[in-house]
């Protein structure tokens, strides 16, 4: 296999939405209160029930140089515009030698969590399905065959919540986005049985249930003199705990075909957690009264949970010991970790210890066969390589040289001297008073 013949499809990317994204597919009556952008202190703001929220953080800064990613952009104008224009994101996804992708929201929050304790109840499922009508009809159908559309759920009625998943599920939607751990946000713990009306819709309707770093436990600022390098460095692993606490969930026995997608959070320290988890149940099962029907808890991981990458050589050199069937590859444009627009060298160099069956596994197929996606079939294998595509990207005229100087805030910093978590805590906090306006 050359560099060329790879097939990648990303199960973590993003979409900032467009500002008109809820007005059309908001009902009669909710018009009005759809979530909307408004210019507040300079920035672009997106405002729901006249609370300003969305701040967008390092969400938003690919195309720019490294030196630039402190920048914030504070509007649209300050952004790639293919974070938020479909047919700039194909552009730009073929210029990356992109197939397919996963988008999470932004605004709503990667689960969609700014909607889930608002007290309206009524207005706040509207805006969750507007949300999803939108990321459906007008982003994912937009470029049939280029996106594996993800559907937000109301937490707070998980009958409502099945109900959703069944009627995007007949509209071809596999997959949602929900918390790594709703507890956190006050809703009762994934052991609980009031999840099962929400996982008996996903297992019945063959939907993943994706769990984005950040969604429920995060990483912590060690203090605010740490370096902010510390705590991006911790950001993915921070899904650790959450992780165990999944295998040893109770759905699995109760929906023995239920998946989920532990995203962005990397692949390195799985065979440690699993390693534990074994030695876990070998020693203390005997008091905790844990039971895998005769199983390992690492089998039970291999079975029902997927794992993705951006680049984890450590990962990639161990997948017998994480499972290579459940792995699949993320660029996570356009966030300040994603390798854009040279995703298919950089995962290259990762793969020239693995078989050509190894790389299609973890590039496209395990994503194919658990998300319900077949874009080969609808474009033609020979259209949907790298090679393919960046030739249609080059055709088509597309920069990807970085785009200097775009705007925005800035920590401020000094020469010799790490920004740190307290810089940009003070950053977000200046903005936060500055939106509130």
């Amino acid at each position: 296999m050359k560099l060329e013949d790879l097939i990648l499809v990303s199960i973590d990317d993003h979409a900032i939405e467009p500002p008109n994204a809820f007005a059309r597919h908001m009902p009669a009556k909710f018009k009005g209160r759809e979530p909307h952008i408004e210019s507040r202190g300079g920035r672009d703001v997106w405002v729901f029930e006249g609370r300003a929220t969305g701040y967008m953080g390092l969400n938003s800064v690919v195309g720019r140089p490294k030196e630039e990613y402190g920048m914030e952009p504070l509007g649209y104008e300050h952004m790639r515009r293919g974070t938020w224009d479909i047919q700039a994101r194909v552009d730009d996804m073929n210029a990356n030698g992109v197939l397919g992708s996963i988008c999470f929201p932004t605004f709503p929050g990667f689960a969609g969590q700014r909607f889930q304790t608002h007290p309206d109840r009524e207005v706040a499922l509207a805006a969750i399905q507007a949300y999803n009508d939108w990321h459906l009809h007008d982003w994912c159908n937009a470029a049939p065959g280029r996106f594996i559309p993800l559907a937000i759920v109301p937490w707070w009625d998980p009958v409502a919540a099945a109900a959703e998943i069944n009627r995007m599920a007949k509209l071809g939607v596999h997959a949602i986005t929900f918390s790594d751990n709703p507890a956190l946000h006050g809703f009762p713990s994934i052991h609980d049985p009031y999840w099962d009306p929400m996982w008996k819709a996903c297992a019945d309707n063959s939907v993943v249930i994706n769990c984005h770093i950040g969604t429920g436990a995060k990483a912590d600022h060690a203090s605010d003199l740490s370096p902010i390098d510390a705590w991006i460095t911790s950001m993915p692993i921070s899904i650790a705990n959450s992780a165990a606490d999944w295998i040893w969930a109770p759905m699995w026995k109760k929906y023995p075909n239920l998946k989920m997608a532990l995203s962005e959070g990397g692949i390195g320290w799985i065979p440690y957690l699993l390693e534990r988890a074994d030695f876990t149940h070998l020693h203390h099962k005997a008091w905790t009264n844990a039971d895998f029907g005769g199983l390992k808890p690492s089998e039970v991981f291999k079975k029902h949970i997927i794992t993705c990458f951006i680049e984890d050589d450590f990962g990639l050199q161990n997948l017998k010991h994480i499972g290579e069937d459940m792995v699949g590859w993320e660029c996570d444009y356009p966030h300040s970790d994603c390798t854009w627009p040279n995703s298919p060298e950089v995962v290259w160099e990762s793969f020239k210890h693995l078989s050509d069956e190894t790389i299609n596994k973890v590039t496209h197929l395990n994503v194919m066969r658990e998300f319900n996606y077949n874009p080969l079939q609808l474009l033609g294998r020979e259209n949907c390589t790298v090679g393919a595509l960046r030739a249609q990207a080059k055709a088509k005229g597309v920069n990807t040289a970085p785009a200097l100087g775009m705007g925005g805030a800035a920590p401020k910093r000094e020469t010799g001297k790490p920004v740190t978590s307290g810089d940009i805590n003070a950053m977000f906090k200046q903005a936060d008073a500055e939106t509130a306006l």
